[in-house]
């Protein structure tokens, strides 16, 4: 194979292709009957028996071209290359029904959903059809070049479209690689500053030791304190690694620095923060999550959120739970919860064990909900 071509033919199929969903059964339960009634009431069609049953087998082929993009397009093509020669033997001329226009989705389907080989296989037998099919009216080759086109051009779509798909979803995965170093750095400096301090007693105890038993008793119990707090924050660990060596040194952000971001913001709007519930205890990584929940939501409000004159930020924590919510006033036009800074919060909230939703408000303006354990995820 030539060395160009072989990354197209080793590519895998799209990911995400949906089965066959009610769209398709409402498109094959209009197209039947449209069909049917085309071949009876048309006093032009040539073939009439012949012709139908192409045309159904153009439309049932329909519900498999995304599961099946080559198989459809060989059975539906091949047959019309069949067909088409049938007829340039028997000087019939054209025989088709305009309801058979819907093939040109296998094409689209094929380059959108396929693999590289079902493309590279499926495309010679899409252009032969074509070309038998073009020759058996052909009337001059502008004419022939444009048909051609015109069968061709959803192909091309589909192609476009696919690859802004795979450009999103590699985006989409980058913000999730992104937060998970992030969440990996705060847990590592986490866990170091207990490993720091375990280092710190068991020099001391071991200094005291000769002369001070009891003492290096005391150094055991908080070596045996800061070890257990730092297996559990290991636990939290969710096998993001970072991109770099570089230690970060700037202080683990926490609750307690949500009202000092709401006091960084200069308004309009004005930022209210609301801290209920025990929230002294809480796991640093997941108090640093809670911060940038905060920070993140906080920020497309006031970049997004028209004519908003309040964000306001709640943090309420129970036994067991802390929940976040940051809501404003502003207005819904162009607003949605598909953009990548919702992408990255909601996998940091999944990876401590927590959910996250962000919707339109009950009155108006938008709203950001998270609920996160105490104790961050299990392991």
């Amino acid at each position: 194979m030539i060395p160009a071509l072989r990354p197209l033919w080793t590519a895998p199929r799209a990911p995400g292709a949906p089965a066959r969903v009610w769209r398709d059964w409402v498109l094959v339960g209009l197209l039947v009957p449209t069909a049917v009634l085309e071949a009876v009431l048309r006093p032009d069609v040539l073939w009439r028996p012949l012709a139908l049953a192409v045309t159904l087998l153009i439309v049932v082929s329909l519900l498999w071209r995304r599961t099946h993009p080559l198989a459809a397009v060989a059975g539906v093509f091949g047959t019309l290359a069949v067909v088409d020669v049938v007829v340039l033997v028997g000087g019939a001329g054209e025989l088709a029904l305009y309801t058979s226009v819907c093939v040109l989705l296998l094409p689209y389907a094929l380059c959108r959903w396929g693999s590289g080989r079902e493309v590279m296989l499926g495309l010679p037998l899409v252009v032969v059809s074509a070309a038998l099919g073009i020759a058996g009216t052909y009337t001059g080759v502008p004419d022939a070049i444009l048909e051609l086109l015109f069968v061709l051009s959803p192909g091309a779509i589909g192609a476009g479209v696919r690859a802004g798909a795979g450009s999103r979803l590699r985006e989409r995965e980058q913000v999730r690689v992104r937060e998970r170093e992030q969440l990996a750095r705060e847990l590592h400096d986490t866990v170091a500053h207990h490993v720091s301090a375990i280092a710190v007693r068991a020099q001391a105890g071991r200094v005291v030791a000769a002369v001070d038993p009891a003492a290096a008793v005391d150094a055991l119990r908080v070596i045996e304190a800061e070890a257990s707090r730092a297996l559990t924050e290991m636990r939290l660990m969710v096998g993001a690694l970072r991109d770099d060596g570089a230690a970060d040194l700037t202080p683990q952000r926490g609750v307690a620095d949500i009202e000092r971001l709401a006091r960084a913001v200069i308004g309009p709007p004005r930022v209210e923060v609301e801290l209920s519930g025990d929230l002294d205890d809480l796991r640093p990584a997941v108090g640093a999550a809670l911060y940038r929940l905060a920070q993140e939501s906080v920020t497309n409000a006031v970049r997004h959120a028209r004519h908003a004159s309040q964000v306001t930020v709640r943090v309420a924590a129970d036994d067991e739970r802390v929940r976040l919510t940051v809501a404003d006033d502003g207005e819904l036009q162009g607003r949605g919860a598909t953009g990548y800074g919702i992408v990255g919060m909601t996998e940091r909230a999944t990876l401590l064990g927590g959910t996250l939703d962000a919707g339109p408000g009950p009155d108006r303006g938008w709203t950001v909900a998270a609920v996160l354990p105490r104790a961050g995820a299990a392991a």
